[in-house]
């Protein structure tokens, strides 16, 4: 009887132990609330990593406080008005024989971290040449049931 009560106030040192442990490290991961203290944060660009695309810092002042913050710059994005302010665009134009360029223009949807972007902008690329697509021709293999 002696042993199964030594037994079990063993394992009730071991797990108080494990608990407290737990929560010195959930409390050890959390950092201080500097940022209730600051409500407007002003954000800075994204800088990536290496080249000009993928994976970076962007950087974050409010008052006498700084922090950085991990971000990502897409590999995609229009260096003209940069990753940080979305754009709703119409349709391409037709192509400008004397320019060889199509162009479209797009008007601010939404600015992401206080970015500050024009209201409206507009975009060019050059025609590409178009080419005719088979008609029925050729069927797609392994789509859909066969008749």
């Amino acid at each position: 009887m002696r042993s199964l009560f030594s037994i079990a106030l063993v394992l009730l040192v071991v797990l108080m132990i494990t608990v407290e442990a737990s929560m010195k490290k959930k409390e050890k991961g959390k950092e201080p609330k500097a940022d209730a203290e600051c409500s407007e944060w002003q954000f800075g660009k994204c800088v990536p990593n290496s080249g000009d695309c993928g994976a970076g810092i962007r950087e974050a002042t409010c008052n006498e406080q700084t922090k950085k913050t991990k971000c990502k710059v897409p590999c995609n994005w229009k260096k003209d008005f940069g990753a940080d302010c979305k754009y709703k665009f119409g349709r391409w134009a037709e192509c400008d024989t004397t320019t060889g360029t199509r162009s479209r223009s797009g008007t601010l949807k939404k600015a992401l971290f206080n970015a500050e972007c024009q209201t409206t902008i507009k975009v060019s690329k050059p025609c590409t040449p178009k080419t005719p697509k088979p008609k029925g021709g050729e069927k797609k293999k392994g789509k859909g049931k066969e008749n």
